[in-house]
């Protein structure tokens, strides 16, 4: 039997180093304009360019403003409706639409990211674009998505605010949507700085729903690739469909939580793009060691097996269980347990790891026995 190539994210359509490179190019030309609002007593915090989310001093306060995506999670659930639609014999329109779900998850992608320096968000927008009109003429599936953008906004404790429905025809692929939005917030307590961290600090993982909402044109190519696709079931009886589209966890209650109870984090990072290399975004040099792995969803599992994907492949893109990590000293380990007592949807892993000083930075995922080296994560 011919041996069978491994799939990578890469080769499925997604390579971060040539979107990196943009970025890096786009955050030089973006601090040229830094002085632009002085005359509105706006004042750049200049160290958060590059940060998950972006800072300005106003009025005496913290301002928070992140943008983000939902990628391609939607593709997903017009696929698996197709086929359920075509297995039963009924029509599309006739079906649940699982469209609440991956709104959950635009607005997670972008409340996550902020709360990784203590901003919690205020306002979130929503911006669906599609090839046409169309597109909302599905009530389910535009009621859906209503519905599972205010309960995302609810979980994060933010207002709805604005919004925009363009109809961008030649440019997006009809019969789909791209969802992305943009919100702010306000950083009540001093913002968690990166350059807090120190040699000895714990790492705590919030487990993750799934694949969230990274890694999909990954997950796509192994549907694709399946005689079921879609409908292809997992050892837990949920079908790969189905997982793929498990809403992402929304964080923000629990850092809120946990800054105003007063315990003490340095830095907190969104497992999103990048997978487990995005431990090491900040700046500094430290190895970030895993010692205890959360027990992934069998999703995970599933695409490693039926795409042939390897671990170093895996960690390295997705988020294999850990959607969210927290930096702090080992002595506010037991207090976040305490608070997630109190009742959260994902489980707390405290103390998976450690921070160590060292002469560069690497992530050591130690049960794994994999290494990701500084070169293999360039944001800034």
């Amino acid at each position: 039997m011919p041996k069978r190539e491994r799939m990578t994210y890469a080769g499925s359509g997604v390579n971060y180093a040539g979107l990196d490179d943009f970025k890096r190019a786009a955050q030089a030309g973006a601090s040229a304009t830094d002085k632009n609002a002085d005359h509105l007593g706006v004042s750049v915090i200049e160290w958060t360019r590059g940060e998950s989310v972006f800072v300005v001093n106003f009025a005496g306060h913290r301002i928070g403003f992140a943008v983000e995506g939902l990628g391609t999670k939607n593709i997903v659930e017009e696929r698996f409706r197709e086929t359920l639609a075509t297995f039963k014999q009924v029509s599309q329109e006739t079906q649940e639409s699982y469209a609440g779900n991956y709104a959950q998850c635009a607005v997670a992608m972008i409340v996550n990211d902020m709360i990784t320096i203590g901003v919690m968000p205020a306002v979130i927008g929503m911006h669906p674009a599609v090839a046409s009109d169309d597109w909302f003429k599905d009530r389910r599936r535009s009621e859906q998505l209503i519905k599972g953008w205010k309960e995302g906004c609810d979980l994060a404790g933010a207002v709805w605010g604005p919004g925009e429905t363009p109809a961008l025809k030649d440019i997006i692929v009809p019969g789909t949507v791209c969802l992305s939005g943009a919100g702010w917030g306000v950083a009540p307590m001093p913002l968690l700085n990166p350059r807090s961290i120190r040699d000895g600090d714990a790492i705590s993982f919030l487990t993750s729903s799934g694949v969230h909402a990274n890694g999909y044109t990954l997950a796509r190519k192994i549907a694709d690739s399946l005689p079921k696709g879609y409908r292809t079931m997992l050892p837990n009886r949920q079908s790969y469909g189905e997982a793929l589209l498990e809403p992402t966890f929304i964080y923000a209650g629990f850092i809120r939580a946990c800054l105003r109870a007063g315990i003490e984090i340095h830095y907190c990072v969104n497992i999103t793009g990048h997978g487990w290399r995005k431990l090491m975004r900040a700046p500094g040099n430290f190895e970030y060691l895993v010692n205890k792995l959360p027990k992934p969803h069998p999703v995970f599992n599933f695409m490693q097996k039926r795409g042939n994907v390897s671990d170093r492949e895996a960690f390295g893109n997705l988020n294999m269980g850990a959607g969210f990590a927290i930096y702090s000293p080992p002595y506010s380990v037991p207090h976040m347990r305490e608070v997630w007592k109190k009742g959260y949807p994902f489980k707390f892993l405290g103390g998976a790891g450690e921070i160590r000083a060292r002469k560069k930075k690497s992530v050591y995922i130690k049960p794994k026995r994999i290494r990701f080296k500084a070169e293999e994560l360039d944001l800034r």
